[in-house]
């Protein structure tokens, strides 16, 4: 978790050295300066020089996968403040007669002393294996832009929207997943510290 922490805040100090980027990779990062995602305050923000010579297969590839981390952060993000609060799944884990709220949140569950079992975890590693290799993507083809898992299947009134609706949700989409990849992490150090914290209390 020190290691973890420790290339968080190098990756950070990153952003305030001098750039040593040529011309030529300055201008080709200067071509996704307009994509969806770039914002203010920061405007476009590659201190680790990611998209340095890139192409756009290379930026939708990074899209995708920014994508999918948030939105597993803000999963990760909402059921450690649910756990945490009290909130359990009824009934019992595992045949042995084990409930949901008998084990402890956050990583205490899987390396902590009271931690699921080892084939607990195996059901979870295969499981996500699972919804990775067949169901979370784009199965078809057919999807607008890097993330868009509907496979013709689950829509919520998507294809009702206009263009400027559709750019603001993916938008907000983006934003909230940066935050909760940050508020995860956030998370995971101050239970590694012991720390109190408003709302959720002691880690």
């Amino acid at each position: 978790m020190k290691v973890l922490l420790a290339a968080t805040l190098a990756a950070s100090a990153t952003a305030f050295t001098p750039s040593g980027l040529n011309a030529k990779s300055s201008s080709l990062s200067m071509a996704f300066e307009s994509e969806l995602g770039v914002q203010d305050p920061l405007g476009f923000f590659d201190p680790l020089g990611l998209l340095d010579g890139a192409d756009q297969d290379r930026f939708d590839r990074l899209r995708y996968v920014e994508i999918k981390h948030g939105r597993i952060c803000q999963l990760a993000f909402l059921g450690q403040i649910v756990t945490r609060y009290g909130v359990h799944l009824p009934g019992n884990i595992d045949y042995a007669g084990h409930t949901f709220d008998s084990y402890p949140p956050g990583l205490a569950a899987i390396f902590g002393p009271d931690a699921i079992s080892t084939a607990a975890i195996a059901q979870i590693v295969v499981f996500i294996g699972l919804l990775e290799a067949g169901v979370m993507k784009d199965v078809y083809g057919t999807g607008e832009f890097p993330g868009d898992f509907r496979n013709g299947v689950l829509d919520f009134g998507w294809d009702s929207f206009d263009e400027e609706t559709k750019l603001q949700k993916r938008g907000i989409e983006l934003n909230n997943g940066r935050a909760a990849m940050m508020g995860i992490l956030g998370l995971m150090v101050h239970e590694e510290l012991g720390t109190d914290l408003p709302i959720i209390g002691q880690m």
